[in-house]
């Protein structure tokens, strides 16, 4: 019965209307995707207000196509101009960025297009189809996992960032973690670390922070006029796509079912998928040592895991009323907006909703297919523009990106704080991927620790006295040793 409605659903979504409407909504998404600074969350939100006043149905269709177009086209600034374009393409920028500097920006960008074209219909299928079995496994996560997923995360991100010296890694991702400390924390409200500085009660704002760390080194590079932006004036497409899928088949089956599970893990998102697949398929390739250099592979991988975790990140929205990702907590606040209830009610409130979204999501995903394929030879032309142009261009999107937020002046004073920082960490090479990363996973790590201890009366044994914490714990304790000098040498 729920799959006759799934298809249903796809056959009454075919009109003009809704077609057109999907298209529009996915090149917004390019477009919120591809500008630094702005992202899948704040696209959604930003269209939240807007759609109000629209039909439920109307409403989800602009918003899941923002969604979708959103995440894939962060690929393109990070592959194009290292600048990742939300946050989960920061993996992307590794392989990508080299690639572009070899000439190779359009197999980069048509790579990364068959990839989230790919994982978004894993995510799909695992949507309607192995929901249920989703929803046990993220159920069967408290406290304790959830600190050491985040523990985990944070320390492979570095080691994957920092291979040479993986203690750079970590070091950035543990000031990650202090920035996201800053204002109310999450289980008292009690204020830390705002030193008086009202404007950081609620914490040091998301969007200056990315676009300072990650955005302000490349625009300085742009400036002084390396002569690496000249390699990239030529583009050749030389990619054998279907060759590269048949290669990497069996990776690529890993990535997006890891990318389904991450996503469906309440509160952890696209970002963790797109670097957990990342170091997997580093780990599995004939030649890891290539990796950060310019390889197919670490282009797939994270797009392949980002997109899929689309479709993962809905189910604990819908089926649990606990989100997956940032931007589908805004998602999730739009259908209560709309006089929806997600959780174990909307099935029965609303029968078929759950397959009207999964028909939304297969149409996205195949519009995005379309249009990311006819976008991708002109988007590369934007390395055809000079660095004496390009530099200010992105210079202004990025204090503009800033300050839209919050309408705040003192936004723009973080950035061009963190900027300094980073541009400092860069040259030291320190990497800022970890950096955000523990950013990121910061609150989720130091709630759930201090909330494990708390139920346990402060035994510490309670954050491994379960079987998967206690997998977690283990998978933590070997990224650890593995990167200390006396482990290489006794390996």
């Amino acid at each position: 019965m729920g799959y006759f409605t799934f298809f249903k659903a796809i056959i009454n979504f075919i009109s003009p209307y809704n077609l057109g409407l999907m298209a529009f909504s996915m090149t917004l998404g390019i477009v919120v995707g591809v500008l630094p600074g702005l992202s899948a969350t704040l696209g959604i939100a930003l269209l939240t207000g807007i759609t109000y006043s629209y039909p439920k149905e109307t409403a989800m269709v602009i918003m899941i196509g923002l969604y979708i177009g959103a995440i894939y086209a962060g690929s393109l600034s990070a592959i194009l101009i290292n600048i990742p374009g939300t946050g989960s393409a920061a993996a992307t920028c590794l392989d990508g960025y080299p690639m572009a500097k070899q000439g190779k920006a359009t197999d980069a960008i048509i790579t990364a297009r068959i990839a989230s074209f790919i994982g978004s219909i894993v995510g799909l299928v695992c949507f309607i189809i192995i929901t249920p079995l989703i929803i046990r496994i993220a159920l069967n996560f408290t406290s304790a996992e959830y600190f050491w997923l985040g523990t985990f995360g944070i320390l492979i991100c570095g080691s994957l960032s920092s291979p040479d010296l993986p203690i750079k890694g970590w070091i950035a991702g543990m000031i990650g973690m202090m920035l996201s400390y800053v204002g109310l924390e999450d289980i008292g409200a009690y204020e830390r670390f705002t030193f008086g500085i009202p404007e950081l009660i609620s914490g040091v704002p998301w969007v200056p922070l990315m676009i300072g760390f990650f955005a302000i080194p490349q625009i300085v590079k742009l400036i002084k006029g390396a002569k690496e932006f000249e390699m990239m004036k030529q583009f050749k497409e030389t990619i054998n796509i279907l060759k590269v899928i048949k290669e990497n088949l069996k990776g690529i089956v890993q990535w997006a079912l890891l990318g389904v599970g991450i996503g469906a893990l309440p509160g952890v998102g696209e970002n963790i998928a797109a670097w957990a697949a990342y170091g997997i398929a580093k780990r599995n390739s004939r030649y890891p040592e290539k990796f950060g250099t310019g390889v197919i592979e670490g282009v797939m991988a994270p797009e392949v895991a980002n997109n899929a975790a689309i479709g993962g990140a809905i189910i604990p929205m819908l089926a649990l009323g606990v989100p997956g990702s940032p931007p589908t907590a805004v998602l999730m606040g739009a259908l209560m907006l709309h006089g929806l209830r997600p959780g174990p009610m909307l099935s029965i409130e609303n029968p078929t909703f759950i397959y009207e979204m999964g028909a939304w999501l297969f149409w996205g995903t195949v519009m995005l297919f379309v249009i990311g394929m006819l976008s991708a030879k002109p988007m590369s032309q934007i390395l055809k523009v000079p660095p004496k142009i390009l530099a200010p261009l992105i210079a202004v999107l990025c204090v503009v990106g800033a300050f839209s937020v919050s309408s705040e002046t003192f936004d723009i004073k973080l950035l061009i704080i963190f900027g300094t920082v980073s541009y400092i960490m860069d040259k030291y090479g320190y990497s800022a991927g970890p950096l955000i990363l523990g950013f990121i996973l910061g609150p989720l790590t130091d709630a759930n620790f201090r909330r494990t201890l708390y139920l346990a009366n402060g035994n510490l044994l309670s954050l491994i006295n379960r079987p998967i914490s206690f997998i977690l714990f283990l998978a933590t304790a070997f990224i650890l040793l593995r990167n200390l000098p006396y482990f290489k040498r006794a390996k």
